[in-house]
Parts: C-alpha cells; structure tokens; sequence
C-alpha cells in the first residue's frame, strides 16, 4: 500500500504538542443521517483531542459551495482540510487547490475519482464499497433461495446519486451478484435513482407499484432509500415478509425497520468510526507522520439474527 510521508521540515513545524492545531472540514450536506452520524465523529473525536480545532461546514450538495469553503479555509490557515465530496467526479480542482496552497487534505467516506493519483499529501478514508452492495445482494439472492424462489424472482433497484462514486459502484455490485450462476434467477424489473432520500425513493416506489407488476425484492444503495420504499409498500397493503429488502448503512431508523421484520438485510458502514479515522489521518499528515493513502474500515453484514449487536452500539 502506499504510503504517505511528508517532507522533515513541515513535520518540525507542526510538532505535535507545541501548537494549537485547526482542521477545515466540508460536508457534503447536513441534513443526510449517515453523514450526520460521520460529522458527529468527527467533532467528539476531535474535541477530545488537546490542542485541536475542528472547523464543519454545510456544502448543502452544492460543488461550487464546496469549492468556496475549501479555498476559504486555505485562505484562513488552516493546518488541515477533511472533504466529504458533494460529486465524487468533481474532486480534482479540490485536490490542485489545497495541493497548490500545500495544505493537506482527507477525504473521507466518499471516493474521489482521483484517488489512484492523490498527491503524496492528501488521503482517503472509508470502507470498501466493493464489498457493500456485494454482501447486501447476495444475502438477498441467499433469503430468495431459502424462501424457494430459486426458479425466479423479479425486483427494483434504488440508485443513489449517480455523480456518487458509491452509489455507481453499489450498483455495479448488485448487477455482478445477479450474474453470479447462484443468484442468476434473480431479475431486474427496473432501476432508478432516488438520490439518497427516503422521500424520493417512497414516491418512486409508488409509482413502480402503480404498474401492478409483481415482484420479490427491492435492493437500495442505502438504508435511506430502503426505509422509503417500504414505507410504500406498506401503504399500499403489501405484506413485507412476501418482499426481500436491503439497504446499507445500518443507520438507527433501518435496525429498527429490522426489528420490526420489515427490512430484511443491511450493511454496517461504520460512519462514526469513519469520521474520527479522518480527523486522525488529518492531523497524521500535518505532522508529517506515516499513513497509508487509503484507509479502509471494513463493512459487516447485519441480518435480524445479528441486528441486536448493531442496536447495542447505537
């Protein structure tokens, strides 16, 4: 894996204990309650630091935004910028301008399309979306087996944002377990984008049920988005146990949709542990200390039979 060291004279500068340190961080959006939980990381981790303060910021999904904020927080002098990217294909002119400005710079949980040529500076922290949408479509391939709906079955996809490296790659996991020979009796009816949202997703499934097809699971590219569409599937009568529905996250709201036997798969994102693992590797490179360039905090299947273990940390 490669590593990051930077250069002796900035590691002298920015000894650990001899100044207050400042980090800037930009957040994609504040009303999203995944990257709530990440933000709230970030800001307990770094307040029970010495000597450390953490600047948030509200991109309100907005690239130009984001931009402004992280020029603004080279402009302030900051020691350190964490972005949690608004598009993900966007995320060059922010690594140029902290670059330029030698700041360094995190980002964190979503994966900039620049990351296999990060300056030696920068890093990324997250989990591997690999392996998310991967174990969440092949649980639901395993359910649809075990409910005897091997010899077909038929469901939807929600998509997240597409200009979302996570959600392309979400996606590109369900479509990789449907070809598997063991999940190949499963098809796609449609897939759309709902944009994350829980509101947008429950009128998008409304709408595909107004066509009176009739299906065997729903797979959403988040618990957001899951919770939604079963939301509208419930308004409509239908009886969640005749439904596979996954998600990924694991968020408060999807392990109580779980416990209540509505949804039937997630996937733990660990965001807290996302959001102080960024602050650490933030403050690693204004150091000038040893880190990798891509810090992977691994995913973990929740089903009803381990959901207590994931209601116990929250």
């Amino acid at each position: 894996m490669k590593k990051v060291l930077l250069a002796t004279g900035l590691a002298a500068l920015m000894s650990t204990s001899a100044m207050a340190e400042t980090i800037g961080a930009s957040i994609a959006r504040f009303d999203d309650n995944f990257l709530t939980v990440m933000r709230n990381g970030m800001t307990e981790h770094a307040a029970s630091l010495d000597g450390v303060d953490l600047q948030v910021e509200d991109a309100t999904d907005d690239v130009a935004k984001q931009l402004d904020q992280i020029n603004n927080f080279i402009a302030s002098g900051v020691d350190a910028i964490i972005v949690n990217a608004v598009d993900t294909s966007a995320t060059q002119a922010m690594t140029q301008a902290a670059e330029s400005a030698g700041v360094p710079l995190v980002y964190v949980n979503r994966e900039p399309a620049n990351v296999d040529t990060l300056p030696e500076n920068q890093a990324f922290v997250a989990s591997n979306e690999i392996e998310s949408g991967t174990l969440e479509s092949f649980q639901v391939c395993r359910n649809l087996r075990a409910a005897g709906k091997a010899g077909g079955a038929k469901g939807y996809v929600l998509m997240g944002q597409l200009s979302n490296q996570a959600a392309v790659q979400r996606t590109k996991d369900i479509h990789d377990v449907v070809g598997m020979d063991m999940c190949s009796f499963m098809e796609i009816i449609d897939e759309q984008t709902a944009e994350w949202s829980r509101d947008k997703a429950q009128d998008l499934m409304t709408n595909w049920l107004s066509s009176g097809e009739d299906f065997d699971f729903v797979i959403a590219n988040n618990d957001e988005m899951a919770i939604g569409a079963i939301q509208a599937m419930k308004a409509s009568g239908i009886d969640m146990a005749d439904v596979q529905v996954g998600g990924v996250d694991a968020t408060q709201d999807a392990l109580v949709a779980m416990q209540a036997g509505d949804l039937d798969v997630t996937v733990f994102q660990d965001a807290h542990g996302q959001g102080a693992g960024s602050v650490d590797a933030a403050l690693a490179l204004a150091r000038g200390e040893d880190l990798d360039q891509k810090v992977y905090i691994p995913f973990k299947l929740v089903t009803p039979d381990n959901v207590a273990d994931f209601l116990a940390r929250n």
